[in-house]
């Protein structure tokens, strides 16, 4: 059997055993402590927590399908597609 790759659901990547983190889709300080959670890149986790609320997450952007139609994820993913899976670095949080 073949051993088959994990993806991050965000940027579609090869997931790495570095640089990776657990993305709770509903937000733990809004009552996801116990809800599924995805497997991400850390700079995809990262830009996600740069762009939206807790609320915005909560209620809105609650599934990787939601997250990845967003416009400023879809540009983000373009960019970071073109980088290798271990590529990190801190996003800037948007004032908001």
């Amino acid at each position: 059997m073949q051993n088959e790759e994990k993806i991050c659901l965000i940027c579609g990547r090869i997931l790495g055993d570095k640089k990776v983190s657990k993305h709770h889709l509903i937000p733990k300080s809004k009552g996801g402590k116990h809800t599924p959670t995805i497997l991400l890149h850390n700079i995809c986790h990262q830009k996600i927590h740069s762009l939206f609320t807790e609320k915005e997450l909560k209620e809105e952007y609650y599934t990787a399908e939601k997250l990845r139609e967003h416009p400023e994820m879809q540009k983000f993913i373009k960019w970071v597609a073109k980088k290798r899976p271990s590529y990190f670095v801190l996003n800037r949080r948007m004032k908001r």
